[in-house]
C-alpha cells in the first residue's frame, strides 16, 4: 500500500500523506472509503501511532480526508479540497513548466500531456 523509504530527507508523514494522497488520486481509494485506523497503520508499518495522525490530520485540513467521530477517517470528494491547496498545486506547476520549457519542452507538448491526463480521470 505504502512505501517507507527510511533514507528520504521527507518526514516519514509526508511520505504517508503522500501515499494516501496519491492513492485517492489514482483511484485506488475512493471517495467515502474508510482509511486504515490510525493503529492499524502504524502497527502495518512499525512507526509511531502519533506519525500517522499527524499524516491524517494534515490530509484532513487539506480537504483530502474527513473525520466522523467514533467512526474514523474517510476519502473526501474531489470538490472538498481546499483552496490553498490547490493553488499550493499551482504554484509547484508553474515552477515545473518553466523548467519543462527551458529544457526545450513546448507548450504544445506540455498541453498534449496535460489533455491525456485529463481523458484519463
Amino acid at each position: 500500500m505504502i512505501q517507507l523509504n527510511y533514507r528520504d530527507s521527507k518526514p516519514i508523514y509526508e511520505q504517508i500523506k503522500d501515499g494516501l494522497r496519491r492513492l485517492m488520486i489514482t483511484g485506488v481509494m475512493q471517495p467515502g472509503e474508510k482509511l486504515p485506523s490510525v493503529r492499524e497503520m502504524a502497527s502495518s508499518l512499525s512507526i509511531n501511532p502519533n506519525t500517522i495522525q499527524r499524516a491524517y490530520r494534515e490530509l484532513e485540513a487539506e480537504g483530502y480526508t474527513y473525520s466522523v467521530a467514533g467512526k474514523g477517517s474517510f476519502v473526501s470528494g474531489k470538490q472538498d479540497i481546499s483552496d490553498g491547496r490547490t493553488a499550493e498545486l499551482l504554484k509547484k506547476f508553474d515552477e515545473v513548466a518553466r523548467e519543462l520549457m527551458y529544457v526545450n519542452e513546448t507548450a504544445a507538448s506540455l498541453a498534449k500531456r496535460l489533455a491525456d491526463i485529463e481523458s484519463n480521470l
